[in-house]
């Protein structure tokens, strides 16, 4: 059995483990007061273009959607996502816990909409109800796409309309930002959002996630915050220690671009013997349409996570790749695809796949007649900048 079901199903890659145990019996201040972590921080700092942001290290996506919006929301505010948020949908109400609400909306590719968004805040009219107060994204989505450039800066010229903030859950960023459709960088990442994390855990880290606090309004006692939701890490640098590994010599980028081809030939696969895919294929999730009768034989040699029916007879199933996927495991899955390909016509009377409302491709914005990116675009990106 080989598993699809996830992107940290591996330990971490062995350049990390190496400077693990070469560290291990250094002594040094614990909570983030070492050398590796202010290493560490510099480097975040230089990744995103911001030499003022301030940098923590967290272990986990949930800890670290918990100390941000914990700090930013006063009791009486809330946080607006899609309803496949993984802060909606797979975090134990978490956030609810704290005290806040989460206002789920329906997603559009697994994405806000700025109509939807505008008009749930401006329902929220008067003292009666909580007050919107957070835009909270995840890039990657929970439905494997990504957000361009223009929806990004959309969504934070809302925010900045109705004085919100603009959060966003990076546990798969890189595989966002190393994806073949992808125009976003992390500098552009670093000047939109308020704040941020870059995910380590689903990119070949043991563990870990590199916070970015932008906004100098949420900057203030945030390290108070992380120590009473229980986030500071007494043995921070070996936090530390994997995001200076993963941004060495390009590796984070290299793995995530390992990561995205390796679920491109399952999706073509996929798509090229009578399969649909539910979602367009950006990063290394392949969401697809499975007869049952074909996802059981599939799952005798390779498991995927079921994320729920299509039909009575179909489900929608994610095969995740990572970066320590195997190239000859993924052959002989697209193998086994094409010894089973499922019966042209059969999903016809099933609802439409879902479509990428954007194209980033150059040569494809310029069949259609319009530029890939406004001309003032980075002037609005320069003056979001905090």
């Amino acid at each position: 059995m080989y598993l699809f079901d996830n992107d940290y199903s591996e330990g971490a890659h062995p350049n990390i483990l190496k400077a693990i145990v070469t560290a291990n019996l250094d002594q040094t201040l614990g909570y983030g007061e070492d050398a590796y972590t202010k290493k560490a921080q510099d480097m975040i700092r230089e990744l995103v273009a911001s030499k003022d942001a301030d940098v923590y290290f967290i272990t986990g996506g949930t800890l670290t959607n918990i100390v941000v919006l914990s700090h930013i929301l006063r009791p009486y505010e809330a946080v607006i996502a899609t309803d496949e948020a993984h802060i909606y949908t797979h975090e134990t109400g978490a956030i609810e816990a704290t005290g806040h609400k989460v206002i789920a909306l329906d997603n559009v590719n697994g994405k806000l909409d700025v109509d939807e968004v505008e008009k749930v805040i401006l329902a929220h009219k008067d003292h009666h109800m909580v007050l919107p107060k957070v835009l909270f994204v995840s890039n990657a989505t929970e439905l494997g796409t990504i957000y361009s450039r223009a929806e990004l800066i959309a969504l934070k010229e809302l925010a900045v309309k109705y004085d919100m903030y603009l959060y966003l859950d990076g546990a798969r960023l890189a595989v966002a930002l190393a994806s073949t459709t992808n125009d976003l960088t992390y500098q552009d990442i670093g000047m939109i959002c308020d704040v941020f994390y870059i995910g380590g855990t689903k990119n070949g880290a043991l563990f870990g996630e590199a916070l970015v606090v932008v906004n100098d309004d949420l900057k203030k006692n945030f390290n108070y915050s992380i120590k009473q939701k229980g986030a500071l890490f007494a043995k921070g640098k070996f936090l530390a220690i994997q995001f200076i590994e993963l941004y060495t010599n390009d590796l984070s980028v290299k793995l995530a671009r390992h990561a995205n081809a390796m679920a491109q030939k399952i999706s073509d696969a996929f798509s090229g013997n009578g399969y649909r895919l539910y979602t367009p294929t950006q990063i290394n999730q392949v969401f697809v349409v499975v007869n049952n009768d074909k996802l059981d034989l599939f799952n005798q040699q390779f498991q995927g996570q079921v994320w729920g029916p299509f039909t009575d007879t179909s489900s929608i199933v994610r095969y995740t790749t990572s970066w320590a996927t195997k190239h000859e495991q993924v052959d002989n899955f697209v193998d086994l695809i094409a010894k089973n390909v499922q019966p042209v016509g059969s999903l016809e009377d099933q609802a439409p796949v879902l479509s990428l409302d954007y194209i980033t491709r150059k040569e494809e914005f310029e069949d259609q007649g319009v530029k890939a990116v406004d001309l003032d675009e980075k002037d609005k990106i320069e003056d979001l900048r905090f």
